[in-house]
């Protein structure tokens, strides 16, 4: 364990500081988040990690390695989560407590007969073209850029807060823009001429969106700022839905489509494609023929 002496400065997500933990907890998740940072994983995924597992400690206030199996499934059982956000801490609570076994702090792991929790069969469900141009027409600079990068470039709200002028270059066939993807990886979208101009003059040799601590916004307030300009419960991963939906009815090319919106498999991508129901009406009254 880490003296405290020595301990680095932990990293701490902008308005965390509003939700103290009890103070048994919060040495035990500075040291989490500070392994969780070692083995490389995104700022995105420590930022939801960290936020879950202050959640439960508020919640349980006790010692973390006094925490029964029988508190964990009461405290869960009264949560009226929707089904993804359960898996999400469920699997935040069990990594914490793989670590803390790992790590000697406990012989026991709570959290690990926690309910297998299967994820949805998502539907894809792409913003309407008429929603997009009233939200697009209601918006200033910075939001209209956000919503025309994930429509029109298929990017993640984490993908578009990351964006630096350097990202955007000129190659043999136009312009295109290296996207720094989850986990790290990257990869090459093309873009839009009118579109890479607007970000390059914005950007003005820095980041698209920077944020008051000099470097680039959250993703979390990438996704507020898209969510604010659609209207109803649409948001900035509808307009990937939405673009997904628009490629595939132009080029029928899933493998392409898999490309720029980086998935690793084939499966991921077709729950994006929301099929034109003119083509699926077409199949229907020709085996009705």
């Amino acid at each position: 364990m880490i003296s405290m002496k020595h301990r680095p400065r932990p990293y701490i997500h902008r308005g965390m500081a509003k939700y103290p933990v009890p103070a048994v907890w919060q040495v035990e998740i500075d040291d989490w988040v500070l392994s969780l940072r070692a083995a490389g994983r995104s700022e995105q995924t420590i930022e939801t990690r960290e936020t879950w597992i202050r959640y439960v400690a508020r919640g349980l206030e006790c010692d973390p390695f006094e925490v029964s199996y029988d508190q964990l499934l009461l405290f869960f059982g009264r949560a009226e989560w929707a089904r993804e956000t359960r898996r999400s801490v469920y699997a935040t609570v069990r990594g914490f407590y793989r670590w803390a076994v790992a790590t000697g702090r406990t012989d026991t792991n709570p959290a690990a007969d926690l309910p297998a929790i299967k994820p949805a069969a998502p539907l894809p469900r792409p913003v309407p073209d008429d929603v997009l141009r009233e939200a697009v027409q209601a918006s200033d600079e910075r939001t209209t850029l956000i919503l025309m990068l994930a429509i029109h470039g298929g990017l993640r709200r984490c993908e578009i807060a990351r964006i630096h002028a350097r990202d955007v270059f000129r190659d043999l066939y136009g312009y295109s823009i290296v996207v720094h993807g989850k986990g790290d990886k990257q990869r090459i979208v093309p873009l839009d001429k009118a579109l890479a101009l607007r970000v390059l003059d914005r950007a003005q040799g820095g980041y698209l969106f920077p944020s008051e601590r000099g470097d680039h916004i959250t993703p979390r307030h990438c996704g507020r700022l898209a969510s604010a300009a659609l209207p109803g419960d649409w948001t900035l991963h509808s307009l990937r839905h939405a673009f997904a939906s628009r490629a595939y009815a132009a080029t029928s090319d899933l493998l392409a489509i898999q490309t720029l919106l980086g998935h690793t498999s084939p499966s991921v991508t077709q729950r994006y494609i929301a099929l034109p129901d003119a083509r699926l009406r077409s199949v229907v009254e020709s085996v009705s023929a």
